[in-house]
């Protein structure tokens, strides 16, 4: 099962795991989980890695910032596909984000995805490559970012999962970030 994120309103009227701080239509709720868009919330653990600051402007120094006095996002959910060996070569760790919108004003959102592969040295989560593309709603080719990391070997099982974060133009949205689901796979990150 894949990892969604979904938000609602501003900042911490988020949907993760379909709980939400803002009140939000039953019937988009009705919609996400009959769709099957359900998923555990994100864990303090998630929240405090290396690389990862949230705060009052969003994730991360170089987020985009969002206008004063902006519209809401409205409904929309954060996903991408589990880390995968890519087809084409060289061997690489490879995974797409995208969004879609439920409803609000919204209709572009920067999407960023970090690859991170678990360093069995001191057991963190590394971002080991990024991507990011500003994107229509949808699931298709066109409408998702992607990262890309070259194997260092393939006799090493290691394991990957990616973090997805959606920062739709013009409108207040919040820093939560989807988490897929760990995937082991023969391709060396460090």
């Amino acid at each position: 099962m894949r990892t969604f994120a979904a938000a609602a309103a501003v900042s911490s009227a988020i949907i993760l795991g379909l709980s939400t701080a803002a009140p939000v239509h039953a019937a988009e709720l009705d919609g996400l989980a009959d769709a099957g868009f359900v998923s555990e919330p994100l864990t303090p653990a998630d929240l405090s890695e290396e690389g990862a600051t949230f705060g009052e402007e969003g994730p991360d120094s170089a987020a985009v910032s969002q206008p004063q006095g902006a519209p809401s996002a409205g409904v929309f959910y954060t996903n991408g596909d589990n880390v995968h060996i890519s087809s084409t070569a060289p061997a690489a760790a490879s995974g797409h984000g995208w969004w879609v919108k439920i409803s609000g004003p919204g209709t572009k959102a920067k999407v960023t995805i970090e690859l991170q592969a678990l360093d069995y040295r001191d057991n963190k989560w590394k971002t080991v490559a990024t991507g990011s593309k500003t994107v229509y709603s949808g699931t298709g080719s066109a409408n998702r970012a992607a990262a890309r990391k070259v194997c260092t070997n393939r006799v090493m099982q290691v394991q990957w999962r990616s973090r997805i974060d959606v920062d739709i133009i013009g409108v207040n949205d919040s820093p939560e970030k989807a988490v897929t689901k760990t995937q082991k796979l023969w391709c060396g990150a460090f």
